[in-house]
């Protein structure tokens, strides 16, 4: 018995990263499963983003762990392409109980240097695209009288970062929308919670730029993007971390287990937000 027998989970931002984890563990414990990513590239992300390639493998992950899946290429910004992703999923399975609003993308830039594009892009997708997929959604959940969303944030959710004025303001907005989502479908049976990953080793945050970024200097290796991950958590021996520790974390927010729980935040940071910035003596 799974924790998710039955129930239909939508994902977006599921082609990689952290949205393969949520679609692969919440197919172990049971759960059919629409994938959604925009699968293309961003004008202001330099980093190489997910590609159709990549929704594919999902899928099979999914069915090869012999539960249903859909693949759909859609952007987060687009309501009518959410709105199409849900009306699909409903056709083929029959429900949706489970929304995962994980799609995100990561840039940085002074704020006073960043561009209109940039920031809309970034709003867009990590702000505004949370609404639109719990706007998509809603009206079904309301309509069954049950449901669960679970809401991508960060520990930028809960804490600022230099250089990262447009991240840490999608991020800090989501907690808030959640908390709105969270009281408005209360009474509605359906439950919203939020989740603050720390630093987790995913495609958007393990390549060059970022190695040169932790190493403070060009030509950066992975084992310095490794090393410089130690000093990010109190806990022993803990770099970045393995996408499904924020996956488990989900699928506690989304299963029986926390049926009584909503209008939460759960950081999964390893005890970063208890250092007074950064751990200067990781203990490996």
């Amino acid at each position: 018995m799974g924790l998710l027998d039955g129930k239909v989970a939508l994902i977006t931002g599921g082609a990689r990263g952290q949205g393969r984890a949520h679609a692969v563990t919440c197919a172990k414990e049971g759960a059919d499963i629409i994938v959604a990513d925009i699968a293309s590239q961003l004008s202001t992300v330099d980093y190489p983003m997910a590609e159709p390639d990549d929704l594919a493998e999902t899928v099979t992950l999914v069915e090869a762990l012999d539960r249903r899946a859909i693949g759909v290429q859609a952007d987060v910004r687009d309501q009518a392409a959410l709105d199409d992703a849900v009306a699909l999923g409903i056709a083929e399975f029959g429900r949706i109980d489970i929304l995962i609003a994980n799609a995100g993308i990561w840039t940085g830039g002074s704020f006073w240097e960043l561009t209109e594009v940039s920031w809309d892009e970034m709003i867009g997708t990590n702000l505004t695209g949370v609404w639109k997929s719990a706007k998509a959604v809603a009206p079904h959940m309301i309509e069954r009288g049950s449901g669960s969303i679970v809401i991508t944030s960060s520990v930028n959710g809960l804490e600022p970062g230099p250089g990262y004025a447009a991240y840490v303001s999608a991020k800090h907005g989501v907690i808030g929308l959640m908390k709105s989502i969270a009281l408005e479908l209360a009474p509605h049976g359906v439950r919203c919670n939020a989740i603050s990953p720390g630093a987790i080793d995913t495609p958007m945050i393990n390549h060059q730029r970022a190695w040169n970024m932790f190493a403070g200097h060009e030509g950066g290796t992975e084992a310095d993007f490794r090393t410089a991950g130690y000093h990010y958590g109190a806990l022993k021996g803990t770099t970045f971390l393995d996408p499904r520790a924020v996956a488990n974390a989900a699928l506690y927010l989304n299963s029986d287990l926390a049926e009584a729980v909503t209008g939460v935040t759960i950081p999964v940071e390893a005890g970063h937000l208890l250092l007074p910035g950064v751990n200067q003596s990781p203990v490996r």
